[in-house]
């Protein structure tokens, strides 16, 4: 037998080898199934592509970065524990006040058979489903599925639950009144609110809140083409707390240039310069909280 049938067998082998780890990537996680009456879900924030399993050789790797104006949080730094009063729910608290923020944001697991609890007294909630679907009870039944969204007003009596599998980014923050004004419970999806004008920009741009007074902050959902960016070089007194659901690109916060994909998380405190760039073969699309409607004194 020459070298050359001993070899050629070899060859092949690597070829589809090779070829596997192209098409799946170097950390790539099958996507879970999704039923067929739901979208398809945010599959890179539940199970992303760089995962603890994928860090074995790296021991003590992480992206994340805490900074006096600004953090970064990777999947692989969050840390998720029982939620006080939820049942059958676990959670990562994301940003809090502990950071310098005037918001809570968190990511909650429900698992089957789980149940929500309510937040403290005078807390607004906003509920934004990423994965599987919940049911909501406030007033009537809802059910919420990825893209599906819930703002309940502060002290709305509401309950979720869930029999299977989900997960929910919450946003909460105390609410600032004013006057006599009062926001209303609001219920929705993303695809049921138009574009909106972005003069100087070309990302996309959808408002999931009422800009008026009665709401003290909005989430906006912004979609960028590979290869777009922020024409604005932002600095301003606004906070924000940002999820990335799809895409990957390069963040810019303060001085600081950080790659950022889908499952991270950002915090940006008043007046940190930031921009942003897609980058990759897809789109790039961020939930983004941002305070409204209030005067900084």
């Amino acid at each position: 037998m020459n070298l050359r049938s001993l070899l050629l067998p070899l060859l092949l082998f690597l070829s589809v080898i090779k070829g596997k780890k192209a098409d799946e990537g170097i950390c790539s996680v099958s996507a879970p199934s999704c039923d067929h009456d739901s979208k398809p879900h945010y599959v890179k924030v539940t199970n992303p592509t760089l995962n603890p399993s994928c860090l074995q050789d790296l021991p003590g790797f992480t992206r994340s970065v805490f900074e006096r104006d600004h953090a970064l949080i990777t999947p692989e730094s969050q840390v998720f524990s029982p939620l006080p009063d939820w049942i059958n729910t676990s959670g990562a608290y994301l940003i809090t006040p502990a950071i310098g923020a005037h918001f809570v944001m968190y990511l909650a697991k429900m698992q089957e058979d789980s149940k929500s609890a309510l937040p403290p007294k005078d807390v607004e909630r906003f509920v934004f489903v990423v994965q599987g679907s919940v049911a909501l009870e406030a007033g009537a039944l809802h059910k919420l599925k990825v893209d599906s969204y819930a703002y309940l007003p502060p002290n709305t009596e509401h309950s979720m639950k869930c029999d299977e599998l989900a997960t929910i980014v919450i946003f909460e923050r105390r609410y600032a009144q004013i006057g006599t004004n009062v926001p209303e419970l609001r219920i929705g999806s993303t695809d049921e609110h138009p574009l909106l004008e972005t003069p100087g920009e070309i990302f996309e741009l959808r408002k999931l809140l009422p800009t008026s007074v009665p709401y003290d902050f909005n989430i906006h959902i912004m979609d960028f083409s590979p290869g777009e960016y922020l024409n604005v070089k932002e600095v301003h007194y606004n906070q924000h707390g940002l999820l990335l659901l799809e895409g990957q690109g390069i963040y810019r916060l303060g001085d600081k240039w950080y790659p950022v994909q889908a499952g991270d998380v950002i915090w940006m405190a008043p007046f940190v310069p930031q921009w942003y760039c897609a980058l990759g073969k897809n789109r790039s699309r961020y939930l983004l909280y941002k305070d409204v409607n209030r005067n900084p004194l």
